[in-house]
């Protein structure tokens, strides 16, 4: 090697030879070198730091280059090479440094300009990031990256057609520019331009088919669609390429999730979380699936976990609010959902599961609970949106010579309770009269799901869809009366309601009390379920049809009873409800029965006493109360997997016992009177707890409602000791049930119908 003060010819060139035959581990060395010999001249430091780069070292890139800039203290290049590097690395006021020194150098260096800007929009810098980059385009205009750069921070500013300017501007200088297309695709899908964010994200993923980042993007993006396996395979690509991305797992676990696939949910939370344990809203999202998996132990301690690590997080506290539910503590589960709504007072699933909480269990008193469900479009619904809603004016031709259209909005068209009533509703209702919508809300489908699509003349899925696109749609199939059959429970669409759909809007079925909502004119209701007493419980007008407000299928194919009283004297009493209707009120009254009547036993069947927490929780109480667990029978659901299994179940009662100051019995209360099971229920002071003795004033056996506890008992024990009454009846009273109003479905499609009908006249003759 030539021994002079800088390196020759002969140094340069094989050098040059090294770097372009792509040797770059031997030019290394030979730029090390270099740099031995001839210490004080610039160009084997500046060749070993862009060497460094190239091998991905970029931590010992940053030395080399500091000496370049040391020993040519005029070269504006060295300095934003040597600014690159720092920001990288994090290091961003140096880099700020740097490149002021550069641009001191030289003003009009475009590219110092674009990299200080990206620098300053890394702190959050954005109104000088943005001087930044205008000031590099100034200089260049066919730079484009710092059309692209600019493009982003426009879009932190939230000046989101700007930044789809600047994207497009970049994109028109160098078509090629995958990051460009991936932005303007982040940029459109923010504006709620789905369709052509896809359009970018699958430009970018052309130009650069190894872009994890944009097959992540054009995941959440097809999600949003609800285009959920279209999802999942962008997911699942984003992963091959990137196994450690731990977005894209937690989520593919959300799309697993609303595909209804939660143990493979759970495992996709499970992957970000070990990839990142601080990942708050993995450790959120696992709590939410295996509270649905029944796992409610672990649920609590994943919601607390990520609440450890976010503790304002309001989605984390209402999961946690549900596994609280989940586990017979609605006090701590109110609690949590009260603490979500400090912290996002328009978190409309918190603010449902609040009302739901104390409808339930009647917690508040009905003008309290009416107070609250009020508060609910105060909370979720700007003041300008409800004023145009209460200002939106609708044109409808009269009914002459055409149907009346009837759209039923629900996110339960799937196996669930509600279908389970309003499929007898879909097959009776009358089609010369009516033309059916369903607007189904809910991206799982089953059996039941496609049995009422089949029923309907117009099925509209609304999954997924922005209120506004709902009723975009609504309105263009012109509605006459829109149905709500989901009140505050999971995958409503009151935001829809609220903003006013149509002209005429119910509330129907799923709930138990009013929504509250201003814009939701009826709630249908019955003489026996909403007495004239009750008006001032809703915000709705109650509209009480001539007849029990609802039908019960009563199936043939049910087994038929086999029940026989125990020879030895014992009296079965039970419930099937659900665990969250059995309060320690309700306990502490069927413990006064046991007290009353030593030869009963008590045997509750439900899903949530799989859970061994909430198995002794009952036995505690009932413990409490001088009621031995020898006298205790608890089930889970697993023991009857099937519909006619559990149906047999009911054999082993002879007694059903409806749950007091709670939402009554209602699918609960009709099989154990369809399989000869008497009830006895407390009439309460609401809609909530007057759904059984409704049922039970429908077929004819007021004798069963008892009006306080102490009728309650005494009916219980009277009821159990007379066995003759009891044989009696348990093989006639389903042939007596099939004959009155409660299974009289078509009657009910009558009388729902006339109810439309005379709400449509009425509101004609208003407009």
């Amino acid at each position: 090697m030539n021994k002079g003060k800088s390196p020759g010819t002969q140094e340069i060139t094989a050098l040059k030879v090294m770097l372009t035959e792509g040797r770059d581990q031997e030019a290394a060395i030979y730029a090390q070198t270099m740099t031995e010999r001839f210490p004080r001249h610039p160009l084997g430091w500046k060749v070993l730091g862009a060497i460094m780069i190239q091998l991905g070292r970029n931590a010992d890139a940053i030395e080399p280059l500091q000496k370049v800039v040391s020993l040519s203290p005029k070269d504006a290049e060295a300095y934003n090479n040597l600014g690159i590097l720092l920001y990288k690395f994090g290091r961003h006021s140096e880099a700020d440094r740097i490149y002021h020194l550069a641009l001191k150098i030289n003003p009009n260096f475009a590219d110092a300009h674009n990299n200080l800007g990206l620098n300053l929009k890394e702190q959050g810098r954005l109104v000088e990031a943005e001087t930044s980059f205008k000031r590099a385009l100034q200089i260049n205009p066919g730079l484009a990256d710092a059309h692209s750069n600019l493009g982003n921070t426009l879009q932190k500013s939230g000046r989101l057609d700007e930044a789809v300017a600047s994207f497009k501007r970049a994109l028109q200088i160098n078509p090629g520019l995958a990051d460009a297309h991936s932005n303007l695709g982040n940029t459109l899908q923010k504006l709620g331009r789905l369709n052509e964010a896809v359009a970018s994200f699958r430009c970018a993923l052309q130009f650069n088919p190894n872009f994890a980042v944009a097959y992540f993007n054009l995941g959440c993006t097809l999600h949003e669609l609800r285009r959920l396996n279209e999802a999942d395979a962008n997911f699942q690509r984003a992963l091959q390429i990137n196994p450690d991305f731990a977005d894209a797992h937690n989520n593919l676990g959300n799309v697993l999730h609303e595909l209804g696939l939660l143990d493979r949910a759970g495992s996709s939370y499970r992957k970000a979380i070990h990839i990142n344990p601080n990942f708050a809203e993995a450790h959120s999202n696992l709590g939410r699936t295996l509270r649905e998996l029944g796992r409610l132990d672990e649920s609590e301690a994943s919601c607390r976990r990520a609440l450890q690590i976010k503790p304002d997080y309001d989605e984390a506290h209402n999961n946690l609010g549900a596994a609280l539910q989940g586990l017979g503590r609605p006090d701590e589960a109110e609690g949590s959902y009260r603490r979500a709504l400090e912290i996002k007072s328009d978190n409309e699933q918190a603010y449902n599961n609040l009302l739901f909480i104390n409808g339930y269990n009647i917690s508040l008193d009905p003008p309290a609970y009416l107070s609250l469900a009020r508060g609910w479009e105060h909370a979720c619904i700007t003041e300008n949106e409800r004023q145009l809603a209460h200002d939106k004016t609708f044109r409808r031709s009269p009914l002459v010579g055409r149907r009346l259209r009837v759209g039923y909005v629900s996110g339960d068209f799937r196996q669930h309770a509600v279908s389970y009533f309003v499929g007898q509703l879909f097959g009776q209702h009358d089609r010369e009269r009516i033309e059916l919508f369903a607007y189904a809300n809910n991206g799982i489908q089953d059996a039941v799901t496609a049995r009422l699509r089949a029923q309907v003349e117009h099925w509209i899925p609304v999954f997924g869809m922005t209120d506004k696109q709902v009723i975009d749609r609504i309105e263009l199939d012109e509605m006459d009366v829109l149905i709500d059959l989901s009140g505050h429970t999971e995958s409503n669409r009151l935001g829809v309601f609220a903003r006013r759909a149509a002209p005429i809007q119910v509330h129907y079925l799923g709930y138990f009390a009013s929504t509250g909502l201003t814009e939701i004119d009826y709630l249908i209701g019955d003489e026996s379920l909403t007495p004239p007493e009750t008006d001032s419980h809703f915000s709705e007008q109650v509209w009480r049809l001539p007849r029990i407000r609802a039908s019960y299928d009563g199936n043939a194919s049910a087994p038929i009873p086999s029940w026989r009283a125990c020879q030895e004297g014992t009296v079965c009493l039970g419930s099937f409800n659900n665990l969250g209707k059995l309060t320690t009120a309700t306990l502490a009254v069927w413990a006064k029965i046991l007290h009353a009547l030593p030869e009963g036993k008590l045997l509750l069947k439900t899903k949530e006493l799989a859970h061994a927490g909430n198995r002794q929780r009952i036995l505690d109480i009932m413990d409490d109360h001088g009621i031995l667990s020898h006298r205790i029978e608890l089930m889970d659901s697993s023991a009857t997997p099937d519909w006619s299994t559990h149906m047999s179940y009911y054999d082993l009662l002879d007694i059903a016992l409806d749950p007091i100051g709670a939402h009554g019995g209602y699918t609960t209360t009709g099989d154990a009177l369809w399989m000869g099971v008497p009830v006895i229920s407390l009439e309460g002071d609401r809609m909530a707890s007057r759904m059984a003795s409704s049922m039970l004033a429908a077929i004819g056996q007021p004798e069963w409602i008892a009006r306080t506890e102490t009728q309650y008992v005494d009916k219980v024990v009277a009821l159990a000791r007379d066995v003759v009454q009891r044989k009696a009846l348990r093989f006639s009273q389903r042939e007596k049930m099939s004959c009155s109003t409660l299974c009289d479905a078509r009657g009910l499609a009558i009388a729902l119908e006339n109810a439309y009908y005379e709400m449509f006249n009425r509101w004609q003759e208003r407009n």
